[in-house]
C-alpha cells in the first residue's frame, strides 16, 4: 500500500479538520503543518507531536511531500496553490478554488502541465445524504424536477475580506450543479447588508437551469439558528434533507399536485388533483464527508484518475458566483451565466470559457 506524504497549509477554522482526517488515514503520512500563527502551531504540536510545524509554507517544499491541502483565506488560494503545483505537489484546495474564473483556469492549466492532481473541497458532494438524493433523482424517483431550494444560515462567522455569498453559497451551488448535472443559464440575487454597509451578510439567490428548473439559495451570517437544508420538488415526489438532523437526514414525501386538463367538459373535471402519500426515510450508511473527500484525494494521487471535485468543478462554481456578483452590482437584475467549454488531455480539463 503506497503511503502519501501530506502537508497542510493553514490551521485556522477548517484546517484542524483537514489535519485530523489526514492524520487518521492509513495511506497518509502527515508530515507538516504550516501557519503564520505561532499560537495555532502550538496547538498542532500539543495534539500531533510527530508533525513538523513551520510559519512559512515555502519550507514545506524541502520536506519530501507528495501533496498539500491549502486551507487558507480564499484571496490567497491562487498564489499558494500555484507555488505548490510548480514545486511538484498535488493540491487539494478549499472552496472557493479562487476568487476569479481566470485564476481558477490558470491553476487548472498549470496542474495539467505539471501532471498533478488539482482538487477542490466541495465537501457536500461527498455527503452520503446528498449522494443518495442524486441517485434518486437520476433513477427518476421524483419525476421531472420543478425546483430545488437550499438554506445555509447561522450566526457568523463575519469576515472582512468576504461576504456571505462567497463564504457560504459555494457549497449550495456545488450541490445544485451536482444534483442536476447541469449548469444554470442565468442568475440573480437580492443581497442585503444588515450589519455593515456594502458588506452582504444575507442573500437570496435565484438560478435558472435548462428545462425550466429553478434553484433558490438562501445564505446568511445573521440567523439565530444554524440551518443546513435542501428541498427538491419533483412532479411525482419531494425530497427534504436536513444536514443538522443527527439521524433522519432524508425524508421522501409522496406528495404532489396535477393541474386540470387543458380542456374540460364539466365543472367537476376542472379541479387540481392533490396526492398525499406516505413519508419514507431511506437508510443511510453514514460517514464523514470530509473523510471521504480526503480518501478521494489520496486515491486519485495513487491511481492518476480525475477527482469528482476537480479543478473544473471548482471553476464551474466560481463562474456562477461571478454571475451572482454581476447581478448584485446591477441591483439584482438577472445576469447570464457564461457558458463553459472544456477539452481533455489525459483525462484532465484544460479549457475554460467558450468564445
Amino acid at each position: 500500500m503506497q503511503t502519501i506524504n501530506v502537508g497542510v497549509i493553514g490551521y485556522g477554522y477548517w484546517g484542524p479538520n483537514q489535519v485530523r482526517n489526514f492524520n487518521e488515514l492509513d495511506t497518509v503520512n502527515l508530515v507538516a503543518v504550516a501557519d503564520q500563527s505561532e499560537t495555532q502551531l502550538e496547538r498542532v504540536k500539543k495534539r500531533y507531536a510527530h508533525v513538523e510545524t513551520v510559519t512559512d509554507y515555502h519550507d514545506l517544499f524541502a520536506m519530501g511531500l507528495d501533496a498539500v491541502a491549502v486551507v487558507t483565506p480564499p484571496a490567497t488560494h491562487h498564489a499558494i496553490a500555484m507555488d505548490c503545483l510548480r514545486n511538484g505537489l498535488h493540491v487539494l484546495i478549499e472552496k472557493p478554488i479562487t476568487l476569479s474564473s481566470a485564476d481558477a483556469l490558470d491553476l487548472i492549466r498549470t496542474a495539467e502541465e505539471v501532471g498533478k492532481i488539482l482538487m477542490v473541497g466541495h465537501t457536500m458532494e461527498y455527503n452520503p445524504a446528498i449522494r443518495e438524493m442524486k441517485a434518486m433523482i437520476d433513477r427518476g424517483v421524483l419525476g421531472d424536477i420543478h425546483y430545488i431550494n437550499t438554506v445555509r444560515v447561522n450566526l457568523g462567522l463575519f469576515q472582512s475580506k468576504a461576504n456571505a455569498i462567497w463564504d457560504l453559497a459555494p457549497h449550495d451551488i456545488s450541490i445544485l450543479l451536482y444534483l442536476l448535472g447541469a449548469e444554470p443559464v442565468s442568475a440573480n440575487v437580492d443581497g442585503v447588508s444588515c450589519v455593515t454597509d456594502g458588506h452582504v451578510d444575507l442573500a437570496y439567490i435565484s438560478l435558472r437551469f435548462p428545462n425550466n428548473i429553478h434553484g433558490h439559495i438562501e445564505v446568511s451570517w445573521l440567523s439565530p439558528r444554524k440551518i443546513r437544508q435542501v428541498t427538491v420538488v419533483g412532479k411525482d415526489r419531494m425530497l427534504f434533507h436536513d444536514d443538522v438532523e443527527p439521524v433522519e437526514k432524508i425524508k421522501v414525501f409522496d406528495k404532489g399536485v396535477d393541474g386540470p386538463p387543458p380542456y374540460t367538459e364539466t365543472l367537476e373535471q376542472f379541479h387540481w388533483s392533490y396526492r398525499h402519500g406516505d413519508v419514507t426515510i431511506p437508510y443511510l450508511k453514514w460517514y464523514e464527508p470530509l473523510r471521504r473527500q480526503c480518501e478521494e484525494f489520496v486515491d486519485c494521487i495513487v491511481t492518476g484518475r480525475t477527482p469528482q471535485t476537480d479543478g473544473f468543478n471548482g471553476l464551474r462554481v466560481v463562474n456562477v458566483l461571478e454571475a451572482i456578483d454581476k447581478s448584485l452590482q446591477n441591483g439584482g437584475a438577472e445576469q447570464p451565466v457564461e457558458a463553459l467549454t472544456l477539452t481533455h488531455s489525459n483525462g484532465r480539463y484544460i479549457n475554460g470559457h467558450s468564445s
